[in-house]
This record gives structure tokens, sequence and C-alpha cells, in this order.
């Protein structure tokens, strides 16, 4: 599957998309760790000391929030699913 990088991100990650193999029974928040244990660069940015996602980044999975699925991290994931990461952004 592809995961996608916005901002400062894509610096960290060093690239704007990676693609990741899915085992069966994926899922956002296993994902995610797996993340940062392949850019360990990303893991004081992504997640907090408990391994939960920080507050403001946004990651979303074929357009939706996480945030506002049902399953949140917990939401299954497949191969032909698209997965992007916002870091905190703010300004006017």
């Amino acid at each position: 599957m592809k995961v996608s990088f916005y901002a400062n991100f894509r610096t960290l990650v060093g690239a704007k998309t990676v693609e990741v193999g899915l085992g069966s029974g994926s899922r956002v928040g296993p994902l995610l760790t797996g993340l940062v244990e392949r850019y360990p660069a990303l893991k004081p940015h992504l997640l907090d000391e408990s391994g939960n996602l920080r507050p403001h980044v946004h990651v979303f999975v074929n357009g939706h929030d996480v945030n506002i699925l049902p399953a949140k991290m917990d939401t299954h994931l497949t191969p032909n699913d698209q997965v992007d990461i916002f870091p905190p952004v703010a300004g006017g």
C-alpha cells in the first residue's frame, strides 16, 4: 500500500510516498508503529510517549480522518488503501 507524507514529515522520511507491505488483518495503529521503526526520526513527531498518535497529527485512510472513523486506530487496511499523514499545521 502507499503511504504519503506531508510538510516536514517528508523531510523526516526522505520521501513523499513510500510503499508498505501489509499482512492480513493490518490496522492503522500497527502501521504507524512499523513506520516509526522504519523511520525513527518520525517517532517524536508522530507518536507520544505512550505510543499514541499525537493529538494534532492527522492520519487519513482513503480520505477519511481515522479520528472520525468508528474503529479509529484499529481501522483495517487493505493493499489498495491510501494512507496520508499530516503533521500539525498552523496559520491563518
